[in-house]
């Protein structure tokens, strides 16, 4: 909080965080079947990213993008 503002929080949402769970369980089931030369769990993997993916845009995880107030003093001048 700055100047009593609530800029928002940058955790997300619960249903966003399920997402990105079931897409990432499904790129390391998918990478641990590649050395493995297992097509079972590639493909069950592809199916967890797919579903991670659908619900991802049925949870619309982009909204959870919280743009901050500009930061006092920072301008192009003191970066140089």
């Amino acid at each position: 909080m700055s100047g009593g503002q609530n800029l928002g929080n940058h955790a997300g949402r619960a249903s966003s965080w399920l997402a990105v769970t079931v897409a990432l369980a499904g790129f390391v089931v998918a990478g641990i079947g590649m050395p493995l030369e297992s097509w079972l769990m590639i493909w069950i993997g592809i199916g967890l990213v797919v579903v991670g993916a659908i619900l991802a845009l049925v949870f619309d995880i982009m909204s959870d993008v919280v743009i901050d107030a500009p930061r006092v003093g920072m301008r192009a001048e003191h970066h140089r």
